[in-house]
């Protein structure tokens, strides 16, 4: 498979969406003083709150993130990024209903990064559930889905790290919200059930982008100009 230039560049924003995400979690948590941020107890949404205070009826805990917007801007960032890379490398990523129902799946998934981001926790709870949801209920679903793609499709060949993507996900899900922590507590198993979406995109992303690109496309961009 050649990858024309579009594509190269939707497999540099999956490429780019990790970093930013993570950078961002690391620098904003690092940012909160007394208490100081758990990456075990502590949420993902907890470092996008806009207020300081008590939080959570089900874990209380007190939650104070001065540098939220960082965090928000970063996961609104994250949510662009996945979703670009998802629209540019729409026909690379192969044919059939399988492959479309992932796509669109995963597609809703990157607007629950919008809306986590767009409204904090603390600011609308029920909008930011709502993402929650499609990040961890409807992008995990659509990420497993992505796993039995044919073996013919970009998709399908890459089925075992996908499977395995997907499954992790869909497992810690169950135990976020199940608040079983499984040693290494509950905001750590939040981690384990919405990383695994982005981190895939990445690792696809790497393997498209070392894709050669199209030569006839070359051609033609060069005759152009």
């Amino acid at each position: 498979m050649n990858l024309n230039r579009t594509g190269r560049v939707g497999a540099l924003c999956w490429v780019a969406a990790v970093p930013i995400f993570l950078v961002a979690s690391l620098v904003t948590g690092l940012r909160w003083r007394q208490p100081t941020y758990s990456w075990a107890t502590d949420n993902i949404s907890d470092l996008g709150n806009a207020h300081c205070g008590l939080w959570d009826s089900s874990r209380p805990r007190y939650v104070c993130s001065p540098w939220h917007p960082l965090m928000n801007a970063a996961v609104l960032a994250t949510a662009l990024l996945l979703a670009a890379g998802l629209l540019l490398t729409w026909r690379l990523l192969g044919r059939g209903g399988v492959v479309r129902a992932a796509q669109t799946l995963l597609l809703l998934t990157t607007a629950g990064y919008a809306l986590a981001a767009v409204y904090p926790a603390d600011v609308d709870e029920n909008l930011h559930v709502l993402g929650a949801f499609l990040i961890m209920g409807v992008g995990n679903v659509g990420l497993l889905l992505a796993g039995f793609a044919p073996g013919t499709t970009m998709l399908g060949r890459c089925r075992r790290l996908t499977l395995t993507a997907g499954l992790t996900a869909l497992v810690g899900t169950l135990l976020f919200f199940a608040e079983q922590g499984v040693g290494i507590g509950v905001g750590g198993m939040e981690r384990v059930a919405v990383l695994p979406f982005p981190l895939w995109a990445c690792c696809l992303g790497v393997l498209l982008a070392e894709t050669p690109v199209d030569r006839t496309q070359r051609t033609r961009s060069a005759a152009t100009n």
